[in-house]
C-alpha cells in the first residue's frame, strides 16, 4: 500500500531545515514540504484548504474555534518563539517612558488586531502594568510597507476597543516617525531604527534583553508565536500524526545537538563574535532543551496565551490544551 500523501507548509528555520534537506524523513508519509518568504502566505494557504498540515500563527489557529466546526487541531510543535518586550517601540516625543504611560495613547499593531506578538504583549501589559487594550487606540497596518487587511480570517474586536486600519500608502513606522501614533507593537523592527537614520524612534524597553530574561526567570514562559496545525480528519490517524511529530522533534534535536557539540570549539563555524558566551548564558537559563515541544512542557505558556486570547475578546470561550491539541499528544513532554 502506498504511503499517504501529505501537503505541508512550514518556514525554513534552522530547526526545520533537516526536513527540507532530507536528513530527516517522515516515516510512512509521502510528504510534499513547501515554504514561503512570508509565513503569513503559508497561513493563508492553510486557511484556503490547500495544505493538510502547516505552521500556523496561534491566533489565526485559535480564531477558527469560534466557527461552528473548526477544521483544525494542533500538534504540540512550536516552530516560532520569541520574547516580545523587544517588539514595543515609541516615539521619543510621545511622553512614554514607562509601560504605564501607554494608557491614553495611540499604538500601531502589525498586520491585524490581536497578532501573535500583540496578544502576548497586551497580556503582559495588563498583567504586570495594569494597561488594558481598551485604554489604548489601535492602528493596524504594515511596519515599513503598506499591507491590506487580512480579511481571510475572523477579525473580532471587543466592545470598547478602538481599532482602525492605516489609509492608502501609510506605514506604521512612518506614522510613528511623524508622531501620528505614539507607539508601535511590531514583529518587524522599523528599518529606520535598524539603519540608524532616525532619532525619533526607540524601544520602550531599552534594555529589553535584561527585561526578557527576568520575565523568563519569574514565569518560566518562553512565548510561542506559531503552532503546527493539522486537518481534523487526518488527526484521527495516530500513526501519521506521531510520525510527523517525531520528525519535527528529530529535526530540532539535530540542530540543538550541533550547538552543544560545537561549544567545545567555541562555535568556530558561527560568524557572530562571542556567540559561545551567549550560548552558555542561554543554556544556563533555558536548560538543555531550550526549545521544547510537547504539551506538558509547554502547558503554562499555552494556557497563558489561551487566557490572554479570551480576555482580549479574540476567543468566545476560554479554551484549554485539551480543546486544541490532538488527543494522542496530551501528556507529552
Amino acid at each position: 500500500m502506498a504511503d499517504p500523501k501529505l501537503k505541508m507548509g512550514v518556514y525554513r528555520y534552522e530547526h526545520t531545515e533537516p526536513l527540507f534537506d532530507g536528513r530527516v524523513a517522515i516515516d510512512g508519509v509521502d510528504a510534499t514540504l513547501d515554504t514561503s518568504p512570508l509565513i503569513s502566505d503559508v497561513f493563508h494557504r492553510m486557511t484556503k484548504g490547500e495544505l493538510d498540515l502547516a505552521e500556523y500563527g496561534l491566533t489565526y489557529f485559535l480564531r477558527t474555534f469560534d466557527l461552528d466546526d473548526s477544521p483544525f487541531l494542533a500538534l504540540p510543535i512550536f516552530p516560532n518563539r520569541n520574547f516580545r518586550h523587544s517588539a514595543l517601540f515609541v516615539n521619543v516625543d510621545s511622553g512614554i517612558e514607562r509601560p504605564e504611560d501607554l494608557a491614553g495613547k495611540t499604538v500601531g499593531e502589525f498586520a491585524l488586531y490581536g497578532s501573535d506578538p500583540g496578544v502576548w504583549m497586551k497580556g503582559v501589559l495588563a498583567d504586570e502594568f495594569g494597561v488594558t487594550p481598551d485604554q489604548v487606540g489601535w492602528v493596524i497596518g504594515g511596519t515599513d510597507h503598506p499591507i491590506p487587511s487580512f480579511d481571510w480570517i475572523p477579525q473580532p474586536v471587543p466592545d470598547g476597543v478602538r481599532v482602525r486600519h492605516t489609509d492608502g500608502d501609510q506605514t506604521l513606522a512612518g506614522l510613528l516617525e511623524a508622531g501620528e501614533i505614539d507607539a508601535l507593537l511590531s514583529v518587524d523592527v522599523p528599518q529606520s531604527l535598524l539603519n540608524g537614520s532616525t532619532k525619533k524612534i526607540r524601544r520602550l524597553f531599552v534594555d529589553y534583553e535584561t527585561v526578557e530574561r527576568d520575565y523568563y526567570r519569574r514565569t518560566g514562559i518562553f512565548p510561542m508565536m506559531h503552532v503546527v496545525a493539522i486537518r481534523r480528519e487526518l488527526a484521527e490517524a495516530p500513526g501519521l500524526v506521531k510520525s510527523v511529530y517525531r520528525a519535527f522533534c528529530q529535526a530540532k534535536d539535530i540542530v540543538q545537538e550541533h550547538y552543544r557539540a560545537n561549544a567545545a570549539k567555541q562555535h568556530m563555524a558561527v560568524i557572530t563574535p562571542w556567540f559561545s558566551e551567549l550560548f552558555a548564558e542561554n543554556r544556563a537559563l533555558l536548560g538543555e532543551d531550550w526549545w521544547p515541544y510537547g504539551v506538558d512542557a509547554n502547558r503554562k505558556a499555552v494556557d497563558t496565551f489561551l487566557r490572554y486570547h479570551h480576555e482580549q475578546g479574540l476567543s468566545k470561550r476560554l479554551l484549554t490544551s485539551e480543546d486544541i491539541f490532538v488527543p494522542a499528544f496530551l501528556g507529552t513532554r
